[in-house]
């Protein structure tokens, strides 16, 4: 009996090690599968779309691309989400996102369209910090509810996105009221570009050390994948959805040339094309009852932009051979939407708690500060 009760010559060894080291790519959900191929065909044909003259179908391609990148970077932001905490995971995902703006500030410095520049840049604050969390806000609390979200966090990104709007409000200032400092805009932008830049470096610790929030335990995850793989994936998605960007606004250019002023093109439709997947995945991570990954990806992208990206980009100025220097003198208009939004930003956020009105609140703040734009 003993004997018949062990396993025979021809028994199949264990397939643990095997079924284990198969289980990453194995268990990625179909849906993400059917995205990811999705992704890749829309990308082909947008590609091949660009070099024709087919506006209109290079705009619907593009625009269906970058829809399709932002589930995939959703998935991604999940995923890193349950080992890294909401604040690593917002900050490396605004830092991927941002990349693509980076690459095209600097081309477009050295194209000499600094007021592109200028606009595209306060557009995607304005963008993520009203229109993107308003939506957020309006979404999670019509499908939810009141949502709660540590609120220390956003707080700290609040009080950091008043400091950089101040620091574009003194040479701004100082160039509009005439004084002393007028002649000097170019060196006063730089001294603010650099300690702008000091405090960015500073409070990545703080960002980074975003509590953990257990989203696991909603029920909501599916099947983990290893860290290298949502890594690599995310990489490939936000750079990708910089390509696709381009084409984007490339394709929409015709359409707006001689009915949209080049301010508000830049400070809305250029700014929002290239933040796409970052909005989309804002909105997707509130839907999904997640807000503390929402606002930590919202807001941080705003804070690497105000603190990051545009002091990066006044330095540069001066050593990518740029016809003329980038600086922080801003036109007041654009000042001014920046400061109102950074308050009513601060002041959303400060109690951890979002509802629907205070994302109609929001929107309708970006509305009227797009409409002061719209004749230029």
């Amino acid at each position: 009996m003993r004997a018949s009760a062990e396993p025979g010559p021809t028994s199949e060894p264990p397939r643990a090690p095997l079924a284990s080291s198969a289980q990453p790519i194995a268990h990625i959900e179909r849906e993400t599968q059917v995205r990811f191929v999705a992704a890749c065909v829309l990308l082909a044909v947008s590609g091949v779309l660009q070099t024709t003259s087919l506006s209109l179908a290079t705009f619907v391609a593009s625009a269906a691309c970058l829809a399709v990148l932002a589930t995939l970077v959703g998935d991604c932001t999940l995923q890193l989400g349950s080992r890294l905490g909401p604040g690593a995971t917002g900050v490396l995902q605004a830092a991927l996102g941002n990349l693509p703006e980076l690459m095209v500030g600097i081309f477009a410095l050295r194209a000499g369209l600094i007021t592109v520049v200028q606009a595209a840049l306060i557009g995607s604050i304005l963008g993520n910090c009203l229109l993107v969390l308003g939506v957020s806000f309006l979404v999670g609390g019509l499908r939810h509810g009141t949502q709660k979200f540590d609120a220390e966090a956003p707080r700290t990104i609040a009080s950091l996105s008043l400091l950089a709007v101040s620091a574009l409000a003194v040479p701004t200032l100082a160039s509009q009221l005439g004084t002393k400092a007028a002649s000097h805009a170019g060196t006063l932008s730089v001294v603010c570009a650099i300690v702008l830049l000091i405090v960015f470096v500073a409070g990545i610790p703080f960002s980074l050390r975003g509590g953990p929030v257990g989203i696991r335990s909603r029920g909501e995850l599916p099947d983990a994948w290893p860290v290298w793989l949502a890594l690599l994936v995310l990489l490939a998605a936000c750079t990708t959805s910089g390509f696709v960007s381009d084409w984007f606004v490339t394709a929409l250019k015709p359409a707006t040339s001689g009915h949209l002023s080049q301010a508000f093109t830049g400070l809305v439709v250029v700014a929002l094309a290239g933040n796409a997947v970052e909005n989309v995945v804002g909105i997707q991570m509130m839907a999904r009852n997640h807000p503390d990954y929402a606002v930590s990806v919202i807001l941080n992208s705003s804070l690497q932009i105000a603190l990051g990206l545009i002091p990066a980009l006044v330095l540069l100025s001066y050593v990518v051979g740029a016809p003329v220097h980038l600086t922080l003198v801003l036109p007041p208009l654009m000042l001014g939407g920046l400061l109102l939004a950074s308050l009513l930003g601060a002041l959303v956020v400060y109690d951890g708690e979002s509802t629907w009105l205070e994302g109609v609140a929001l929107i309708a703040l970006y509305t009227i500060i797009a409409a002061g734009f719209w004749w230029g």
